[in-house]
């Protein structure tokens, strides 16, 4: 028992450590048609703008090949150590999107192409390892020029159809090269337009009214970063706020994924080079060696901002399934997988928000994540494969947001409501034998255990109550024991 104790201990501590926020870097970059005839040269300014930013994902436009994807990520991102991965890359009309990301901390989930008049609008998902958090990130690069505001409008028309579409609550931002030139622009304002009855529209960190190629607005632009003509890149200083990073409202608001209020950074725009080249010193944002990387590599600016995953409050939920338990080891037969609610306290005791988990064999704690519920108090519900549904103690647990909490069902009858739990040995177990999952242990478990058992079904399934993978006379006496003592769900 001391050692457990010890066990569970160290591993909340460690749980934390591990499950606390995390905060995300995305970079967005349009990379000037890359790969051109002019890449081994640029390449290293790529690399020190890159390794000084370091973002946790990298989204980019003007990208023209898988060649080109290969190159970035070999050459520049991977060129010390082997520490991103690429999204899968869609070779479209004109130029494309790509996704890159570091490999410990992400998932690559799709891309899927959203088509448009000119070239691909990108939906990236990825989700983080520790929370799995869900991230669609479309990457753009709409039509240039004044002229082609219309266009643009079309563009990002395709782009709100599928949001529109979007569940309310999803996280999702839209990163890239938009080419607007003002806040009254039909493309910008149908971005941010907040249509009813649907979660599809866009929040921009920053309200600037009017044109924005003007003085007043001189620390969020992003393009050009030179005024002379050279690897086809546009001139005449900084004076157009082109790259931008968007987001929903969900990210806006709430859940598990979160905007870091002034986090928001044109990387390497000090305020003083309206309509200069980015590398004139001084240069107050950034290094000489990064503003001439940033001068060189590209005639935009990246522009980066951080974001929390992993909103949460754990409970390490300490839990036995009757059957599974081996007591002359004390450990479980197995591994097992349970679904954790959380129900009011009060009429009708609605779910306020589940999780699933998995329960460690030998400290028996199953990390239970919750995003969805506010502080107040809760039923703890437990459910397992074959077990009887079980409810924390009357007036349940007192529930603290953003926080590492734990529930013992383990350690006394009067952690369930109605006491019930079984003793086996010195552990508390929730009771199993509930195959057919209805609330109660009774003849139709019975029937189904012995007919497995006679066909000698093998694998995971309910009827291996005790986890061995065979269903056999062992399981089917647990059952009929159960099923005996009227063994079912007690609940307030």
């Amino acid at each position: 028992m001391r050692t457990k104790l010890l066990i569970t201990i160290l591993l909340s501590v460690f749980a934390g450590v591990a499950l606390s926020q995390q905060q995300v870097k995305i970079m967005t970059y349009n990379l000037l048609n890359y790969p051109g005839t002019d890449t081994a040269v640029r390449n290293p300014y790529f690399r020190t703008v890159v390794s000084s930013a370091d973002p946790d994902i990298l989204i980019v436009s003007e990208i023209t090949s898988q060649t080109g994807v290969n190159i970035f990520l070999s050459k520049i991102l991977n060129s010390l150590s082997v520490t991103y991965s690429a999204g899968v890359f869609i070779d479209g009309t004109d130029t494309d999107n790509a996704i890159f990301f570091k490999t410990a901390k992400f998932n690559f989930i799709s891309n899927t192409p959203i088509a448009t008049q000119l070239r691909n609008i990108s939906e990236f998902k990825i989700c983080d390892k520790i929370y799995n958090d869900t991230l669609r990130i479309f990457g753009v690069h709409l039509k240039a020029n004044p002229e082609d505001s219309l266009i643009r409008a079309a563009e990002v028309d395709s782009l709100r159809k599928r949001t529109n579409l979007l569940p309310v609550g999803t996280n999702f931002i839209v990163a890239g090269d938009f080419n607007i030139y003002r806040s009254n622009e039909s493309a910008y304002k149908k971005l941010l337009l907040d249509n009813p009855g649907d979660d599809g529209n866009f929040n921009d960190p920053f309200t600037l009214t009017g044109t924005w190629n003007s003085f007043a607005y001189r620390s969020y632009h992003t393009q050009s970063t030179r005024t002379r003509s050279f690897g086809n890149g546009s001139t005449g200083g900084l004076d157009d706020r082109f790259d931008m990073i968007l987001y929903s409202g969900a990210v806006k608001n709430s859940g598990g994924i979160k905007f870091i209020p002034g986090s928001y950074v044109p990387y390497g725009n000090d305020g003083n080079h309206y309509n200069d080249s980015i590398n004139k010193l001084p240069n107050t944002a950034v290094s000489v060696s990064v503003a001439n990387a940033l001068h060189y590599a590209s005639d935009h600016l990246p522009v980066y901002a951080a974001f929390e995953f992993g909103s949460a409050t754990i409970v390490n939920v300490n839990v036995i399934p009757e059957g599974m338990y081996n007591i002359s080891l004390n450990k479980l037969n197995r591994r097992d997988s349970v679904s954790v609610n959380l129900r009011n306290i009060f009429p009708p005791y609605s779910i306020v928000d589940s999780s699933k988990s998995v329960i460690d064999s030998i400290t028996f704690i199953a990390p239970s994540i919750f995003r969805r519920a506010g502080n107040g108090s809760y039923f703890v519900v437990v459910k397992t494969i074959n077990s009887v549904e079980t409810w924390s103690k009357t007036g349940g647990m007192h529930f603290y947001t953003d926080s590492l909490m734990n529930y013992d069902f383990t350690s006394s009858p009067g952690q369930a409501f109605g006491n019930n739990l079984i003793l086996k040995g010195v552990e508390y177990c929730i009771y199993s034998g509930d195959v057919n999952a209805d609330g109660i242990v009774n003849l139709t478990d019975i029937l189904v255990t012995f007919n497995d058992g006679v066909n000698f079904l093998t694998g995971y399934n309910p009827s291996d109550i005790n986890g061995d993978n065979t269903v056999n006379l062992q399981d089917l006496i647990l059952v009929y024991n159960n099923s005996s003592n009227f063994v079912s769900r007690v609940t307030p």
